[in-house]
């Protein structure tokens, strides 16, 4: 290992469930500024069982839960491996988000699974894992994670937007970094379009067909959470308590009947486009005024054309859609660099952001 050169794998499964994003990502540290380029990378979905089995680890026993676990963290072994064989790689350490299963700050704790001993003994490179819990054993939401990322690897951009399971934004104030969840994105958006028999809804084509349910768009903008100040965090249990009961009578009786589409077709396409709207004011209420700043959009919900165009027609800031490589893998690149920093012995986590009592470096390294 160079001094100040680093080669590492990150890995990165969100609450979409969708697969295991792999990066292999160069850091370099020149005159105190880090400067990064994503070699390689890959999303490896995962088999139908494994999203199951994913989606379902919540409701577990604890025998099964703990087995669910150490399974994770040897597939994802195994599909990391396959990748470092493939492309002939040799990183310095493999840098692993995990899967989260619970999220309750505050309440004490949350779990990501995966484990990283079983990642190191099947790739037999070392791994930095388990970035939140640190953080929240000191007071803080443990999230997001990505806003120390976003201000030293992407320094040109006012606002840093990512539109994942969850949409979360970061920005600077006042020389301080701020940064918080906003609101359900895919999460939501998937769960409706798979009413439809459809993994997620591609381009946002059957949102762009519906009407606007305006009750429910009332419903979901006056969610008292959106009125808390930062920091703030969400998770899938508040997903289950606060979205779920809105949108699952509707889903149940998907009014209204449009001519020639059945009504259940007709629904889901007026849920989803309410829920895009939904997202699209509340980024707007997120992302300040000011039409000369910069609005970086990542995430697989960057690649819903209908949605991006909501935000346009919403947002303030200048929206900008990077590479196709970037808004798959920015988060992967950017635990590749929390684990960087936790190699390092550097602050991975700003209380600035999650609320913490103070900044923190997290991670747990299994060599």
């Amino acid at each position: 290992m160079k001094p100040n050169l680093y080669y590492i794998v990150g890995l990165m499964s969100g609450t979409s469930l969708d697969g295991l994003d792999i990066a292999h990502c160069r850091f370099e540290l020149v005159n105190n500024s880090w400067h990064y380029h994503i070699l390689q990378a890959e999303t490896i979905p995962y088999s139908d069982s494994w999203q199951e089995r994913l989606a379902r680890i919540d409701l577990a026993n604890a025998e099964e839960f703990a087995r669910t676990d150490s399974d994770a963290g040897y597939l994802f072994g195994k599909l990391t491996r396959e990748f470092i064989n493939k492309h002939q790689l040799e990183p310095d350490f493999i840098a692993s988000h995990g899967q989260t299963i619970f999220h309750q700050p505050e309440s004490g704790f949350t779990t990501q699974i995966g484990k990283g001993a079983a990642i190191a003994a099947a790739t037999g490179i070392p791994v930095v894992c388990d970035f939140r819990s640190t953080d929240v054993a000191w007071g803080g939401q443990g999230a997001p994670l990505v806003p120390i990322g976003d201000k030293l690897l992407f320094p040109d951009y006012d606002y840093c937007l990512n539109l994942g399971g969850i949409a979360n934004i970061s920005y600077d104030k006042d020389g301080v970094r701020i940064a918080y969840d906003i609101c359900p994105v895919n999460m939501a958006l998937n769960t409706l379009a798979k009413k439809m028999n459809l993994p997620y809804d591609r381009d946002g084509k059957l949102a762009s067909e519906g009407t606007i349910r305006p009750q429910l768009l009332d419903q979901l903008n006056q969610l008292p959470y959106y009125h808390q100040q930062p920091p703030k965090s969400l998770g899938k249990e508040w997903v289950e308590l606060n979205i779920t009961p809105l949108l699952a009578p509707l889903i149940r009786d998907p009014e209204p009947e449009q001519s020639g589409v059945r009504r259940s077709q007709s629904g889901i396409r007026d849920l989803l486009h309410t829920f895009c709207e939904h997202i699209a004011i509340q980024i707007k209420k997120n992302s300040g005024d000011d039409r000369v700043k910069k609005l970086l959009i990542t995430g697989g919900g960057a690649l819903n054309e209908y949605l991006i165009e909501r935000i346009r027609n919403h947002a303030s800031p200048q929206v900008i859609i990077p590479d196709l490589q970037t808004i798959q893998f920015k988060e992967a690149l950017i635990f590749a660099f929390l684990g960087l920093l936790r190699w390092r012995n550097e602050v991975n986590c700003l209380a600035s952001v999650t609320g913490a009592k103070k900044d923190t470096i997290g991670g747990a390294i299994y060599l």
